[in-house]
């Protein structure tokens, strides 16, 4: 009976998931970091929470070396630098197919589902750069990828996104893909429609509240009643992500084009760097998107099937560009340590499960940089705090971001820790002229958490076309869409540096207030 019991739970641990997740779900999984997270501990954390998909924004070597032999499905981005020659030469797309799938390919090899070329190439802030480069450069990736034997198995399409469609009356029924890239959707359209690819769209309901001070909190979520809610000839739209989705499904009709199957790239909620972006509006959010994938019904227009989803993100990335909004670096579900946020059931179930975090995650040692109020050049201490976060991330000083109205000590302190840890705890790193000093004890309080930084694992990028160069995120988008439902998603950057003017505004005008 014992060897029973035994075998039953042996049965079990084997053939079932250590967590079951919604249909479609995956992640994207970024690196903007200054101490990325080991991708093994990574790809553990996506294996421990069953995770079966995950987005990467460009090819790392390390990255794609972790997930192989996992099975877990990869879409693996190209980014927008590398169109111009992806498009003019057959011969880059040879080589980045040679360099970045088929190197990672085999018996235990990389899961490739999508290889996605550019990143919202079509935003209108790009003022047409990518518009004739996209199609091109997905045309030969595909060849590329065939004349490797793959082209079948893996598939090549764009994310795009919200902006490239409007609707002229608010309703999603009557959405149309935007004039002026009529005849390049046309194109983007067909070639989907003939290698059986998926139409993928990034969109966040975040940056609908955020960049329209009118628009309804409770209908950036789910579950809304009437009064919250966007009729559309009898049908009611009770979220904004339903109504984007099937504002996409009417302008594909339109185009001819209604059975591309949808994937959403990106969607999520921030955790921290602004009054909507906390954990309780975050876990807020998720819960209602895995309830709406758990049931599968899709929506008015779609009604057999929800997308597939990739939340944004996995990870926090410290180093990503805030010129979008100071809750760019705070999207992870997990915090920059593997740790999650918040509870989530990532089956929809509704059930308050924690999420299972990084293991064995090597830290610096147990030690922060704070303000030291007895020094003797108090003077400096704005410009100094002004300098550190110029060279540091101290987004959670903002205006309800979680370390905001905690006086002077605390802001200060903030400042020097995270510029301390970011520089890997360098006993210079601690001093400011006296201002700061290295404490044992954990300074954190309340909603202000002081991190204490990981040992920084160095990836390294496969080819020169895996690692981006130009930053999509720091340019807002100046669409003129009619639509209430088109934003310009945040997505990875690859710039190292903050926007220093705004930083330095922001720090010493907290400063000035308290010293005043």
């Amino acid at each position: 009976m014992l060897r029973a019991q035994v075998f039953l739970w042996a049965y079990i641990l084997i053939f079932f998931p250590a967590s079951v997740v919604a249909q479609g779900l995956g992640v994207n999984w970024g690196v903007i970091a200054s101490h990325p997270l080991d991708p093994k501990i990574v790809v553990n954390i996506l294996k421990d929470n069953g995770i079966k998909k995950v987005k990467l924004f460009h090819a790392e070597h390390d990255i794609l070396t972790a997930l192989s032999g996992t099975d877990i499905e990869v879409m693996v981005g190209i980014p927008n630098h590398s169109l111009e020659s992806l498009s003019e030469k057959y011969s880059v797309a040879q080589a980045w197919v040679k360099a970045n799938i088929t190197a990672y390919m085999g018996k235990k090899g990389v899961n490739f589902k999508y290889v996605a070329v550019g990143n919202e190439p079509f935003l209108a802030a790009y003022n047409g750069t990518y518009n004739n480069l996209t199609l091109p450069a997905m045309k030969n990736i595909l060849k590329a990828l065939n004349e490797a034997g793959v082209g079948k198995d893996i598939k090549v399409s764009t994310p795009l996104n919200g902006d490239v469609y409007i609707t002229p009356t608010y309703k999603p029924s009557d959405g149309i893909f935007r004039h002026d890239l009529a005849d390049i959707m046309n194109g983007i359209c067909e070639f989907l429609h003939k290698n059986d690819a998926g139409f993928i769209v990034n969109i966040y309901p975040f940056l609908n509240l955020y960049q329209n001070p009118g628009f309804p909190e409770p209908y950036a979520f789910f579950d809304n009643d009437d009064s919250n809610s966007m009729d559309d000839h009898g049908v009611k739209y009770r979220s904004v992500l339903d109504a984007n989705i099937d504002t996409l499904v009417a302008a594909l009709k339109v185009a001819n084009f209604s059975d591309i199957p949808i994937i959403v790239g990106e969607v999520g909620w921030p955790t921290d760097g602004n009054i909507y972006a906390t954990t309780k509006n975050a876990k807020k959010f998720y819960n209602g998107l895995l309830k709406r994938m758990a049931t599968n019904e899709g929506t008015p227009l779609r009604p057999k099937q929800y997308p597939d989803v990739y939340m944004f993100s996995l990870l926090d990335e410290d180093l990503k560009s805030i010129d979008p909004g100071m809750f760019e670096r705070h999207w992870g579900i997990f915090s920059f340590d593997g740790q999650p946020k918040f509870p989530m059931d990532l089956s929809g179930k509704g059930q308050n499960k924690s999420l299972v975090g990084g293991k064995n995650v090597k830290y610096m040692e147990k030690q922060w940089c704070v303000y030291n109020k007895d020094a003797s050049n108090q003077k400096d201490l704005a410009v100094k705090v002004a300098w550190a976060c110029n060279s540091t991330d101290c987004t959670t000083l903002v205006p309800g971001a979680s370390c905001s109205g905690m006086g002077i000590d605390m802001n200060a302190s903030v400042a020097f820790n995270m510029y301390y840890q970011m520089a890997n705890q360098t006993k210079g790193a601690c001093d400011f002229e006296g201002l700061a000093k290295i404490v044992k004890q954990d300074p954190s309080n309340g909603t202000c958490r002081f991190p204490i930084m990981i040992k920084t694992i160095q990836t390294t990028s496969n080819s020169n076309a895996s690692a981006p160069k130009s930053s999509r995120s720091s340019t807002p988008s100046s669409s003129t869409s009619h639509s209430p439902f088109q934003t310009h998603s945040p997505s990875p950057s690859s710039s190292p540096f903050h926007s220093p003017l705004l930083i330095f505004q922001f720090c010493v005008g907290i400063f000035t207030i308290w010293f005043v």
